[in-house]
Order: C-alpha cells, then sequence, then structure tokens
C-alpha cells in the first residue's frame, strides 16, 4: 500500500492489509494469511502492523488486524521552558473486518477501537467503515468505494477537549490491460471536502487553480509485473508533493517492491520527504494454509 502511493480502495485479494483501507478488498481467497510490517518513519516514529484472516466454517472469513504507532521518546517542557522529564506517546487502533461477496459485489464492514495517549492525556473511539467493491466480470477492472471513520468519541483528552472524528470518502479504480505487465490504480480521497487545497505560501499566486483542487484529491498506483512472484511498486500522491515539496526535491513519489518466496510474500517501499530523509517499510506475509491449517476450518 505505501509502494503504491498509500491510498488504494480498489486492489482487491492482493494483501490481507488491505481491509484496513477498505474492507471489502480481503475475501474468502485470503483466508489463513498472516501479515507483520513494521515502517520506519523520521526519528524514532515508527508503525507495527499485524493482520490475519480466519476461515471460520459458521461465519466464513473474518479479519483481525492491530495497527500501531509509536512517536518514540519526547522531551516534555513548561510554560517557561524547563525541561519536565521525557515521555513516549502513542496511537492503537484494533480492527476486526467482514466482507461478503454477491456475485461480482462485495461489501464489508471494518468495527475499530482506536486508543491515543499522548503524553499522559488519553482519548478512545468506536468506528466503522463501511466499504464495497465491483469486479468486472469479463476484464480484470475493479472499482473501489469506501466510507470511513463513522464513528464517535468514548472518551476524550480533557473534559474541554473537542475531538472530531476523520471522516472520510473514498473512491477508485484498478485496471490491467489485457496484454500488458502493468495494472494501474487511482483513487480518490478526502472526498468530504471537495474544496480542500494546499496552499503553498511560496508561491506567489494566491488562488489554487481548479485542477489543482481537484488533482489534491487523487493518488496514482501502479505494479509492473515483471513476473509472476515480483512485482515492482510504483505511486504518486499529488497533494503530498504540493505540501512536501522544496526547491530541489519532491516528495510525492514513493516506489516498493513484492516478492513471493514459497509460501511467503515479502514486501518493501520506500516514501522520500526530503533529500536526506524517507520512511521505510517492510512486510512479510505467510500463507499458513501451506504451513499449519492445511486447509482446515474451525
Amino acid at each position: 500500500m505505501a509502494g503504491l502511493g498509500a491510498v488504494n480502495v480498489s486492489l482487491t485479494d492482493r494483501d490481507v492489509n488491505f481491509f484496513f483501507s477498505n474492507p471489502a478488498l480481503v475475501t474468502d481467497s485470503l483466508a489463513g494469511f498472516a501479515s507483520a510490517g513494521y515502517t520506519f518513519y523520521v526519528g524514532d516514529i515508527g508503525q507495527a502492523v499485524f493482520a490475519y484472516a480466519h476461515d471460520f466454517k459458521s461465519v466464513g472469513t473474518i479479519s483481525f488486524g492491530v495497527q500501531h504507532l509509536g512517536y518514540g521518546e519526547i522531551q516534555g517542557y513548561d510554560a517557561t521552558g524547563s525541561e519536565t522529564g521525557s515521555f513516549n506517546s502513542g496511537e492503537t487502533a484494533l480492527v476486526v473486518s467482514k466482507s461478503h461477496t454477491i456475485g461480482v459485489f462485495t461489501l464489508g464492514v471494518n468495527l475499530k477501537g482506536v486508543f491515543s495517549s499522548l503524553a499522559g492525556y488519553r482519548s478512545s473511539a468506536a468506528l466503522l467503515d463501511i466499504g464495497g467493491t465491483f469486479r468486472h466480470p469479463r476484464h480484470d477492472l475493479t472499482v473501489g468505494l469506501v466510507m470511513k471513520n463513522i464513528g464517535f468519541v468514548l472518551s476524550d483528552y480533557s473534559e474541554s477537549g473537542k475531538t472530531k472524528i476523520p471522516f472520510d470518502v473514498q473512491a477508485g479504480v484498478t485496471f490491467k490491460p489485457q496484454h500488458m505487465p502493468l495494472r494501474i490504480s487511482m483513487t480518490a480521497y478526502n472526498l468530504v471536502n471537495p474544496g480542500d487545497a494546499y496552499d503553498d505560501p511560496n508561491e506567489e499566486d494566491d488562488d489554487v487553480g481548479t485542477i489543482s483542487k481537484v488533482m489534491q484529491h487523487i493518488n496514482f498506483g501502479a505494479e509492473i509485473l515483471f513476473h509472476k512472484n515480483v512485482n515492482v511498486l510504483i505511486g504518486y500522491n499529488v497533494l503530498k508533493q504540493t505540501e512536501l515539496k522544496t526547491e530541489n526535491h519532491g516528495s510525492g513519489i514513493t516506489f516498493g517492491a513484492s516478492f513471493k518466496i514459497k509460501a511467503f510474500d515479502i514486501a518493501i517501499s520506500r516514501t522520500g520527504y526530503n533529500v536526506s530523509q524517507a520512511s521505510y517499510g517492510f512486510t512479510v506475509a505467510a500463507d499458513l494454509n501451506k504451513m499449519i491449517f492445511k486447509k482446515k476450518t474451525l
């Protein structure tokens, strides 16, 4: 996902982790897959992700996931600038996902418990994602739509806190031309705020054009299919490029690669922020059907 630009709601049955983006992207074909990954961000910031999909005989495939974002050790100061000691902060999401396929349509739901701890202040929320996909019966074409973060705050950081849930609507399409070793995705996101756009203060023109506003809601991704077991990933996020670009460096392009070795899938990614800094992600997934379960169900 990171190698494809970090936003995708239409690449179905590609990776057991993808239900975090759209619950309809993981179906029965990924039952028995488990995955663990870690992304190294700037400084001590890092994100760990665990996912697993299991086929229960009575209810079908259910996916389980954990996302934990740690901000590392942060030095605290009081209002006078004196040090008050260091502290650790982080945020965790626990996710249970279920999808159901009817013909060419798949519908899915994520139930999420989200917990945040920042310098001793805590907050939690209960959220819901509702997503769906359409698969063309003859062509390698998938359309996806998801409504993310429907829910409410359970407890806020303080009595006067007014934390807002980051509700979003995302839509996308993935297509592979019949005779080309290429799979292309385009995803529109932040559709609940269609007029939002980043206005670069260094630009002489104060007005953001209509085309720029539209493009800042779009993420492009592509898989180059070198071999059935080797894919190269490329992504381009227009908003990230606009927000983080410098005079000599752009930040919107991401790279990655995935490899399949027997029962294992290995994925790596790189997302650049400036000339010297980038985030690196590593994920290992395993088909436990070939290692432990031997296709048995509970």
